[in-house]
């Protein structure tokens, strides 16, 4: 083929839909919906069923939404989560064009933050034939007048369309009642998982006080522990999941329900149940010996006995939660680290936890111990280097995702032993660890420096550190009252020589948290922080980093969705001007107290950052409130704006 000018012009075929496809099967979603604004074919190729499954489109209550629903309708599955929707008639017409557009292909339904009436849900429910999932949270508009669902026609239509459907989330709902919850769960038969998280059950109080005998009433302004065990019982054969964290549940109204007869519960959240005891846990394990998930955190009362019960009698768990159960001690964590199922555990703010007993657990035969991929000691101030370093050499094969916030005692030899041994990390959160520097990052020891005439000379006498200060001698210095040495261009140039395992060898991680670690400057953070994967990032409260730092990390950390730098003093309009660009998948930016932000920033953000989602510029004082209205108005996806002292006003608006 010839142009007009008699020159070849080499034509290159298009490739095959199938090809495309297989292409984009080793990208992110966020670099497969960039590819598919290439061409025609590359966004045909991104539509593939292949990608469409679990599909969640969130977005609020508005006349946009509207189109957006017309255009699922072409999908052949999704799954929604409608925000702020209400009773005016915006809303109504929102939830009729999901019924109608999407009626037998939606999934899931989430309708958090509204209070919308029952005459509009009820004009939904009977079109979503292929419901599996339907998250009610908080929907007080619903259940205060004690009517929903109440007459039979409409139970009937419900009925017929959720027949098939396996998740009811109930939680947080104030006014539950036995009549509602036995009309509402009459009409879901199959259910599989059930949450009534933060509701207010009677599991004690005598409702029935004063009836004639024979005669049970259901109540209008309680649900009752008598209809939950009704409703387990008549569906234990598909229940396997149960949520009531949060609720007054006692150690006998537990026994009633793990003592339902044919129920075999596999998960199990009992989340804050502060009434629970070490024997309502060994009750539980020994009437529910095949749960694989349990929650247990914030129950306050439990000791190490629970974790005994828990080792002895759940050998298919597979996660386990003892968040912020203060009176946990060591006891019992080794034969719990022997569970071989066991992949998930968090013992954050467990605070006499020291990690000696999971090393020890974690020690014998390989198939006979667990094989962690989730480990949380958050605020397990006990925690020091020798367990960490334990812990990395013999979790190196597994283990994704490490929380070590606020574990005080650590230092620079745990980073580098997590870099060394830990390099399939996908989460690292070393938060408040403030004995962190920029050594530990970069994979390097401290040079130190001795002065001869401190050596050689005579020192004198010597005094206790408690000795006081009478004018002719200095104390000794205290270790922390020692800077760390700076790090120098020729330790940099060894460190970009050496082989060694700095922090850059996590190339995997898609979430770093940093915050807190005052000792760590601009030498590190502009030489490790390079993954291209990395999709959350947390570096507030670092003192020391400038816009040096900020720039470098958006160049090479390009799929950043989440920044936070709150309270980085030298961070400034320049810092963002130089990584707005490269930051176009951003979605929440936290600037608080980044008292160098003006104006200027804002502008570069509205032109760069058009799928941001949260900002928080508060106590940004040289932000002027006609700015971040124009910035709101101008970005489609901003929901959240904090911006409490901002142009000298206290102002605290969520949009």
């Amino acid at each position: 083929m010839e142009d007009c000018n008699g020159e070849d012009i080499i034509v290159t075929p298009e490739l095959p839909l199938e090809i495309i496809v297989y292409i984009q099967s080793f990208l992110h979603a966020s670099d497969r919906k960039d590819a598919s604004l290439v061409c025609r074919s590359w966004y045909y190729a991104s539509q593939d069923f292949h990608f469409q499954k679990n599909l969640t489109f969130s977005f609020p209550a508005s006349a946009s939404s509207l189109e957006l629903i017309k255009g699922l309708g072409r999908k052949s599955r999704c799954s929604l989560i409608i925000k702020q929707l209400d009773g005016f008639s915006m809303s109504r017409s929102l939830l009729l064009e999901v019924g109608l557009c999407l009626g037998s292909k939606l999934e899931s339904l989430a309708l958090p933050g509204s209070s919308i009436t029952e005459a509009s849900l009820l004009s939904l429910l009977p079109r979503l034939t292929s419901l599996r999932r339907l998250d009610l949270r908080g929907l007080d508009s619903l259940f205060m007048s004690g009517a929903f669902l109440s007459r039979e026609e409409h139970r009937h239509q419900v009925r017929s369309a959720l027949s098939a459907l396996e998740e009811l989330d109930l939680s947080d709902l104030r006014y539950l009642s036995d009549l509602t919850f036995n009309r509402l769960t009459s009409c879901t038969p199959g259910l599989r998982r059930l949450s009534l998280a933060g509701c207010y059950i009677a599991f004690e109080f005598d409702l029935y006080r004063g009836c004639p005998a024979g005669v049970v009433k259901d109540s209008s302004a309680l649900l009752s522990l008598r209809n939950l065990k009704r409703l387990v019982t008549e569906q234990r054969w598909t229940l396997v999941a149960l949520d009531l964290s949060r609720t007054s549940i006692t150690p006998d109204s537990l026994r009633t329900v793990a003592q339902v007869p044919d129920l075999v519960l596999e998960e199990l959240r009992l989340h804050g149940c502060k009434e629970l005891t070490d024997y309502s846990i060994e009750v539980l394990v020994k009437h529910q010996p095949s749960l694989q998930r349990l929650d247990i955190s914030a129950c306050t009362e439990l000791t190490s006995r629970s974790v005994e019960a828990v080792a002895q009698g759940l050998k298919a768990l597979t996660q386990l939660s003892l968040s912020r159960d203060w009176r946990i001690t060591e006891k019992g964590l080794a034969e719990l680290l022997s569970v071989s199922s066991l992949r998930s555990l968090d013992l954050s703010e467990c605070l006499h936890v020291s990690g000696t007993e999971i090393v020890k657990g974690l020690t014998g035969c390989t198939t006979a111990r667990a094989q962690l991929d989730t480990l949380s000691l958050k605020s397990c101030t006990y925690i020091r280097d020798f367990a960490v370093f334990s812990l990395t050499q013999l979790l190196g094969n597994t283990l994704r995702e490490l929380d070590l916030t606020l574990c005080v005692n650590v230092t620079d030899l745990s980073v580098r032993a997590i870099a060394t041994y830990l390099q399939g990390l996908v989460v690292l959160r070393l938060g408040l660890c403030k004995e962190i520097t920029d050594w530990g990052l970069l994979g390097m020891v401290e040079a130190t420096k001795c002065e001869p005439d401190q050596e050689t000379a005579d020192k004198g006498p010597s005094f206790t550190r408690t000795f006081g200060n009478m004018g002719f001698f200095q104390p000794p210095r205290l270790p922390f009252e020692e800077k760390p040495k700076l790090v120098t261009q020729n330790d940099l140039q060894q460190f970009k020589q050496q082989a060694g395992a700095s922090l850059l060898a996590l190339n995997r991680l898609q979430e770093l948290d940093l915050s807190a670690c005052p000792k760590l400057t601009d030498s590190s953070i502009t030489q490790v922080l390079r993954y291209p994967d990395l999709r959350r990032l947390s570096l507030s409260m670092l003192p020391e980093i400038t816009d040096a730092s900020l720039a470098s990390v958006a160049w090479h950390c390009r799929s950043l969705t989440s920044l936070a730098l709150n309270h980085c003093p030298g961070i400034s309009d320049r810092g963002v001007a130089q990584a707005a660009p490269y930051l176009h998948r951003l979605q929440h930016l936290y600037l608080s107290g980044c008292s160098n932000i003006t104006d200027r920033s804002l502008f570069l953000l509205l032109q760069h950052c058009d799928r941001l989602q949260t900002l928080d510029i508060s106590r940004c004082k040289n932000i002027s409130p006609t700015t971040v209205d124009l910035l709101q108005s101008r970005l489609p996806f901003l929901e959240n704006v904090h911006h409490k002292f901002i142009g000298g006003a206290d102002i605290s608006l969520t949009f």
